[in-house]
């Protein structure tokens, strides 16, 4: 739970767009009997930031005006992943994972009481090539049993379903990795909603024998959080914080392809999706074979994943975010910043 309570609803009136000018925590509600009160406040306040907006140019929240908690380098970890390795059979890939409570910031003044691997949500980016010899070991420091549940080809007793791990044990995941393609891994533990929504996931990354052109690489897992408790999303986020690469925007190079690992692990909504301004991208379903659509939207449902290249036309600032408008105006914002 967050410590101020704020409603979906109020987040819509006053957040967007300008919802850097007043801290969420003013328009916490105090009870139910306040409801209306605030609600009519938090119109009120909204109706004044969108004229004071509209005097900026543009439709948009960028740089120091996206109300985004933290440096420009603190997710740098969960959006660049671990350098591609050529294919070599047998190869060990080994990882360590450990599942602890921790409240983590993730809007100016609203902490979220997440359950996570290794402190982040997400989770840290697993990465190897087909034919690697994956080895996780999985340490359950947490308030609750876990599990570690990877999408992809492996054995029965590696499943993360029946291999339940309570408080203060431990679990070593080994297989092949196989296919080649980008899938995610997840708590799999009852009630499953509530461990994925604390925010027990992350990426998956299986490269192919043959490696892919090169590129520069980005992961991307799309989420949202519930933080005031009744089933509902309160704010969205690439990579667990709202605005977060508004106020960063990430630059890349006109002159490299640029490919997106994008994974929708979003709790309570059906669909999640990603549009980019500006151009079109080549957009590969899980990345296991060569077969894309050329599009600039793509829509998906929790667990959906695939691999996005982007070829820019040109320099400049572009926007990428939900093409759900409400998540865009509830944190899942972004920009890329195009040079040469």
């Amino acid at each position: 739970m967050s410590k101020s309570r704020v409603t979906r609803r109020q987040l819509l009136v006053a957040a967007a767009p300008a919802v850097a000018a007043v801290p969420l925590a003013k328009l916490a509600l105090s009870g139910d009997d306040a409801h209306a009160e605030h609600a009519a406040q938090a119109d009120r306040v909204a109706a004044e930031e969108f004229a004071d907006h509209a005097m900026l140019g543009h439709a948009a929240m960028i740089g120091d005006m996206a109300p985004a908690v933290g440096g420009p380098n603190d997710l740098d970890e969960l959006l660049y992943p671990p350098e591609v390795l050529p294919a070599q059979p047998g190869r060990l890939r080994e990882y360590e994972l450990t599942a602890f409570d921790r409240d983590l910031e993730i809007y100016p003044g609203i902490t979220f009481a997440a359950w996570t691997y290794n402190g982040t949500v997400p989770g840290p980016i697993i990465r190897a090539t087909e034919g690697d010899l994956l080895r996780v070991v999985f340490t359950n420091a947490g308030s609750h049993p876990h599990t570690i549940h990877f999408h992809g080809i492996h054995p029965a007793n590696m499943d993360g379903v029946f291999e339940i791990v309570d408080q203060g044990g431990s679990f070593t995941y080994e297989f092949p990795a196989s296919p080649y393609g980008f899938h995610l891994y997840h708590c799999h533990s009852t009630p499953l909603k509530k461990h994925i929504h604390k925010g027990l996931y992350g990426a998956f990354i299986i490269d192919p024998p043959v490696p892919r052109p090169p590129a520069q690489e980005l992961v991307m897992v799309m989420n949202g959080y519930d933080t005031d408790g009744d089933g509902g999303n309160n704010f969205y986020s690439v990579n667990g914080r709202a605005f977060y690469y508004a106020k960063y925007p990430i630059k890349v190079s006109r002159s490299q392809t640029v490919r997106i690992y994008l994974a929708n692990l979003t709790e309570f909504d059906l669909i999640n999706s990603f549009h980019l301004h500006g151009d079109l991208f080549r957009w590969y379903p899980t990345g296991t074979g060569d077969a894309y659509e050329y599009t600039d939207t793509v829509m998906l449902c929790q667990g959906q994943r695939g691999i996005i290249e982007i070829d820019f036309a040109n320099t400049g600032t572009f926007m990428f975010h939900a093409h759900q408008s409400e998540f865009t105006e509830l944190g899942w914002m972004a920009f890329f910043e195009v040079v040469d």
